[in-house]
């Protein structure tokens, strides 16, 4: 698929931005509480007059751009978190509105905002309680002494038992040594309570897993489609290539061999002259009929794989090819002649359209991905269209979940790049 599913941590914040984060959250669980709570309630409360029905889906659409900013935090912390929402529905207005209210994911967003203000204030007290006391207790030998007095007052037990004073450095070092424990201490707090943050958000703003099977199903059927499509597209080239070549010159090596047989006892020259030309066409039918079944997977690749089966590719261009393959292991056939026949369109293409100097094909492979990026200095320009090159390469990629994109500014220049699974 081209987008994730599933929320994707990328990397992990430090104590530093967790703190950050869980302090921001109060103010900003506040203003949006502060902001639809009223709205919802006029709407709710007019509805009976009707103007509160637009009120409600234009507070439907506030919350859920809320919804989107909350989840562009979450890409600042490294947490990819895919849109959740249906496709808005084909019709007017009305339709389009009520495909709004009828999106699940609307209303998770509601219940997320609402969860922000009270989790966010719970957030805010405990660590900036636990990083104000961790700062004091780490600057006391700085601070005390300006105190009246002269020293600092930093417990009370009662009459009893008296109170903590600290009035001098020595008295404030251990205090410090606390502080700098209770500052590491708060940090790793923080981590943790934002990782915990970040499970309930997630959990709210992602797809559910049923429209994650949904999309999933959607997209494979998306596929299939356009594998049967790239199928048969490749089934009439087969056709016509044999049709109008190797069937051809078979068809006038046939004809060649009957006018020599005729010939061959009144006229043995005359036979002589067209059996030449029958073997002429006999050795040409023969290599295209090679050509044809290179076309259709390449012998070379099944024996000794991609990096030996692009070699010749790039020696066949006329524009100077570099050719890198790094590849931890073998990858499945599929993905062998996908990444085989992207390269050959691709430098195809850098032969007849790029005026192109120089160009360069890497393939890399990470056990579970094979990359494949074709890099070309030409003019550019190049996209894919229907019934393009190109687009039947990424109608053949699509047919194992694979994505083929195309960067080729007016001017270049041109990178294809192919990313391929190994597990579909």
């Amino acid at each position: 698929m081209t987008d994730d599913t599933t929320a994707r941590t990328e990397r992990r914040p430090g104590a530093l931005t967790a703190i950050a984060h869980l302090l921001i959250n109060f103010p900003v669980g506040l203003f949006w509480f502060v902001l639809l709570l009223p709205l919802i309630v006029l709407g709710l409360g007019t509805t009976i007059i009707w103007v509160g029905v637009p009120l409600l889906f234009v507070t439907m659409g506030i919350w859920r751009g809320a919804a989107r900013l909350e989840r562009a935090r979450l890409r600042r912390l490294g947490v990819s978190v895919p849109s959740p929402y249906r496709p808005a529905p084909e019709g007017g207005l009305l339709t389009k509105l009520r495909g709004l209210g009828a999106d699940p994911a609307t209303w998770r967003d509601l219940g997320y905002l609402f969860l922000l203000f009270p989790l966010g204030m719970i957030e805010f007290v405990a660590f900036f309680t636990l990083s104000a006391l961790s700062l004091a207790f780490l600057t006391l030998p700085v601070w005390f002494r300006f105190l009246p007095g002269g020293s600092a007052q930093l417990f009370y037990f009662g009459q009893d038992f008296g109170a903590v004073y600290v009035d001098s450095t020595a008295e404030a070092l251990p205090w410090s040594l606390l502080g700098v424990a209770l500052l590491l201490l708060t940090g790793y707090l923080a981590r943790k309570a934002l990782s915990a943050h970040v499970g309930v958000a997630t959990a709210l703003l992602r797809p559910t897993r049923a429209a994650e099977l949904a999309a999933r199903a959607e997209h494979l059927q998306a596929s299939r489609a356009r594998g049967v499509d790239a199928a048969e597209a490749e089934r009439r080239r087969i056709e016509r290539d044999l049709h109008d070549g190797a069937q051809q010159r078979l068809v006038a090596l046939a004809m060649d061999l009957g006018r020599a047989k005729a010939k061959l006892d009144k006229d043995p020259e005359g036979a002589r002259e067209l059996i030449e030309e029958a073997h002429v066409e006999a050795k040409q039918a023969i290599a295209e009929l090679r050509d044809l079944a290179r076309g259709i997977y390449p012998a070379i690749l099944t024996d000794r794989g991609l990096d030996a089966a692009l070699s010749p590719l790039a020696a066949r261009c006329p524009v100077p090819v570099h050719v890198t393959v790094e590849l931890p292991q073998r990858p499945p056939a599929a993905v062998e002649s996908i990444a085989y026949f992207t390269v050959a369109e691709a430098l195809t293409n850098v032969a007849k359209y790029a005026e192109a100097t120089a160009a360069a094909v890497t393939v890399l492979g990470t056990g579970t991905r094979v990359y494949v990026e074709i890099f070309d200095d030409g003019r550019g320009g190049a996209s894919v269209r229907p019934g393009g090159g190109l687009a039947g390469l990424a109608d053949r990629a699509a047919t194992i979940d694979g994505v083929v994109t195309v960067d080729s500014p007016p001017g270049g220049p041109t990178k294809i790049r192919a990313e391929l699974p190994c597990v579909w």
